[in-house]
């Protein structure tokens, strides 16, 4: 079925008018027909822009054994391929379950009476002959709307929705809204494939399709610094993968690992604790993790003195942040009072809690800005899985004996963070009620 090159009353190329939702819906029912034809067992329905990262999805839905059931996949936000209400009218209704199933509060298969997107229909079941996409059934009086109508088929054919979240399957982009472009829509499902990477290898290319070839630019900057410890080489290839799926050129600097301070090298570089300094969280002095990572931002600082650079971004190789410190970082002289640099950094734009800290810096003039809602993030906060430290698991700056492992699962820092990673979530992840109440922007195909 030819794809007409636009569709009547349509505003741009993300708008959905009824003659778009027409056009996918007999797509979807001339696969189903299809497979019918072929005497075929199943049927998986997957979007264009869906990835799924779970190599055994298809077999872990077959054991389920339902007549229709999706996997549920993740994305940036609450948003996901399922619904847990649906109002009157047909349109999203806002439940106590919904986020319990999403954040995987709730795990197993839930009955729902709406799944999209991605979905598997098991053909040898009887009741799955009466369903259809395409024409809507002929009491269908909701909104034309492809996936309001295929939940209104199931519940006519007596067939359940079900979403599945026991595993962890794949990731699907964020909807656009009408009035957006495609080139919105490309940066879109760039980000799915960045977080698809957080904890998993690459989502690659099919050696059947031709992908543009990226141009990797230092977005205005005069340098873009990446920070990294030699052995964390699993990090440094994700990252710089994020990176290039972004066209991002960076210049990767080692890290000091404080694991390989001794106590000669500290004495060499005169280096002392800043008098006083405790951990705001752990009670604990300075590690030399802490020192490794501050010396790793020093030498960055140094270089961007040196080379003259007037606007640099640095990123960790967990962390994306930009810096345009200067001179302000480097005349601070902070190696006669080392501290974190997640400590020095609010002292010098003079804004740390602990007062008596800033008295031993002088200007506290660093101008700091933040974005919200926020442009990066860590890819994982203290407590959760996959959070590594190396700072945190390390050695007391001035013995190397004395190891540092606190409990960060029931600290005071672990529920800090774990608030912080909420409240930092993208505030737009969801519509409120009042637009929900009105027919959805459509990003499936």
């Amino acid at each position: 079925m030819e794809e007409p090159p636009s569709y009547p009353e349509e505003m741009g190329p993300k708008h959905w008018p009824s003659s778009r939702f027409s056009h996918v819906m007999k797509l979807r029912q001339a696969a189903l027909r299809a497979a019918r034809d072929k005497w075929s067992d199943y049927i998986l329905f997957i979007d264009s822009d869906n990835l799924l990262t779970n190599p055994e999805t298809l077999k872990l839905l077959i054991a389920e054994n339902k007549t229709l059931v999706a996997p549920m996949l993740e994305s940036r936000s609450l948003y996901s391929n399922f619904w847990c209400g649906i109002t009157p009218q047909g349109y999203y209704k806002r439940t106590l379950e919904y986020p319990l199933i999403r954040e995987w509060k709730r795990m197993g298969c839930f009955a729902v009476p709406m799944v999209h997107s991605t979905f598997l229909i098991d053909l040898r079941k009887e009741a799955s002959a009466k369903l259809a996409f395409y024409p809507p059934h002929q009491d269908y009086t909701w909104s034309f709307d492809d996936i309001m109508v295929f939940a209104f088929s199931s519940r006519q054919a007596g067939v359940q929705m079900f979403i599945c979240n026991r595993e962890h399957y794949g990731f699907l982009p964020m909807p656009l809204k009408p009035q957006q472009s495609l080139q919105e829509e490309a940066e879109n499902f760039v980000h799915t494939l960045i977080e698809a990477m957080i904890d998993r290898p690459p989502v690659e290319p099919s050696q059947y399709i031709s992908v543009p070839p990226k141009h990797p630019d230092k977005m205005g900057f005069d340098e873009i610094f990446m920070i990294n410890l030699k052995r964390r080489k699993d990090r440094r290839d994700r990252m710089l993968r994020t990176l290039y799926e972004q066209e991002i050129a960076v210049k990767v600097v080692e890290a000091v690992d404080g694991k390989a301070l001794n106590t000669s090298q500290l004495k060499a570089l005169s280096i002392e604790m800043l008098p006083g300094y405790r951990d705001p969280y752990s009670s604990r002095p300075l590690t030399r993790g802490e020192i490794g990572c501050f010396l790793s931002h020093y030498y960055i600082w140094k270089e961007v003195v040196s080379r003259g650079l007037e606007k640099t971004l640095v990123i960790e190789d967990d962390v994306r942040f930009e810096h345009q410190f200067k001179r302000k970082l480097i005349g601070a002289e902070p190696f006669s009072k080392m501290l974190p640099v997640d400590e020095f950094l609010p002292i010098m734009y003079n804004k740390h809690p602990v007062t008596k800290y800033m008295e031993y810096y002088e200007p506290r003039d660093l101008k700091a800005f933040s974005a919200e809602p926020l442009l990066v993030y860590p890819t994982h906060y203290t407590g959760q899985p996959g959070y590594l430290s190396d700072t945190e698991t390390s050695t007391i700056w001035d013995n190397e004996t004395v190891s540092t492992d606190w409990d960060r699962t029931h600290s005071w820092k672990s529920r800090q963070q774990g608030k912080i990673h909420s409240d930092a979530q993208n505030k737009d992840a969801l519509p409120s009620q009042s637009s929900l109440d009105t027919p959805s922007a459509r990003d499936e195909l």
